[in-house]
């Protein structure tokens, strides 16, 4: 049966969540990787799925658009093709905007893709993101998860080690700040001394770290979190030290964590998902503070593990004891000012 509500007036800004249409994911002579699955469990999550769930019974205002490769352009300049992701879902932000789909704010900001290897060039496709977003584009988001161990990622083996480490890759991050743009970065536990190590070299940047980063219980890490939590740990204290990076409370539901209640059946009640999460949400917001930190659902990728509804409901059992001005930032206030959202 469906929980009841928690706090249900409570005001949230969705900070992060993807729009695919995947029905055609796979061609018929490529199957499609058993592990997409997991990593992908709605193939269609377009406005009207979002709106179901942004529905379900909690006071979601705004949400802010991740990208996920979705709806890129067929053809035209190859570098450029990343910027109909933008194209798309501002227009779907526009639909929004009507109000004939209630009053929440959806994809009141987005983060797309922009290959940061072209160096300098990559000036010429942040400026077409900004011009196609319509003053909804705030950043980019380029994805450095690796790990020796393929079975970790699966088929998202996709970039080598040491992304964010690289001249090339530094060259077209140094394009970010002058154009006012916000970085996020997803990467895997073990290479959080990457970010830490670019958050230094770019102290003027605003960066933020996805999902908490990424603790892993898959492949040669399955039953090693409790483990390796010390190591997160050390690493997420030293990088709050860099005052421009944030921290997305979420993405801990994904299968490249592999908690318990991943996939389990009966699903795990919301009381239960906070137990498992508390430790890495409670250690963020003791390293970072509140101010920046924002609860995130990386909907529909945590649907592996809980609907929307369970979701929030198991991050506001963890800000049970936060004060109201902390449940603000925790719930809206953090996203609102790192994503620079105008909100009605």
């Amino acid at each position: 049966m469906p929980e009841a509500i928690l706090d249900p007036e409570l005001p949230i800004v969705d900070p992060h969540h993807h729009l695919w249409d995947r029905r055609n994911y796979a061609a018929p002579q490529a199957p499609e990787h058993p592990f997409m699955t997991a990593i992908e469990p709605a193939k269609r999550y377009l406005l009207d799925e979002l709106m179901a769930d942004t529905g379900s019974g909690h006071n979601v205002v705004a949400t802010v658009f991740v990208e996920c490769g979705a709806f890129y352009k067929a053809d035209g300049p190859v570098d450029f093709r990343v910027v109909g992701e933008t194209e798309f879902v501002n227009g779907v932000a526009a639909m929004s905007a009507s109000g004939l789909y209630g009053d929440v704010r959806a994809c009141a900001g987005i983060v797309s893709r922009a290959d940061l290897l072209l160096g300098d060039g990559v000036t010429a496709v942040l400026e077409a993101h900004i011009e196609a977003g319509g003053g909804r584009f705030r950043g980019i988001r380029n994805s450095a998860s690796f790990d020796a161990d393929t079975d970790v990622l699966g088929p998202l083996n996709r970039v080598e080690a040491g992304l964010y480490l690289r001249d090339d890759f530094r060259a077209g991050f140094r394009r970010l700040a002058p154009l006012g743009l916000t970085f996020d970065a997803w990467l895997l536990e073990p290479q959080l001394p990457d970010l830490i190590d670019l958050a230094r070299a770019f102290p003027d940047t605003t960066i933020v770290l996805d999902h908490v980063g990424t603790p892993i219980g898959r492949g040669s890490y399955a039953g090693r979190l409790e483990e390796r939590f010390p190591i997160w740990k050390a690493n997420i204290l030293e990088l709050a030290k860099s005052p421009k990076v944030n921290v997305k409370l979420g993405g801990l539901a994904m299968a490249f964590c592999n908690f318990p209640s991943f996939l389990q059946e009966p699903r795990a009640p919301s009381s239960e998902l906070a137990d498992q999460w508390r430790p890495y949400i409670e250690t963020c917001i003791e390293a970072f503070g509140a101010e920046r930190c924002m609860f995130e659902s990386n909907f529909p990728v945590d649907m592996g593990s809980c609907s929307y509804a369970t979701l929030w409901n198991a991050f506001k059992h963890l800000a049970k004891g936060a004060s109201a001005e902390e449940k603000t930032a925790l719930f809206s206030g953090t996203a609102t000012r790192v994503y620079g959202l105008s909100l009605p």
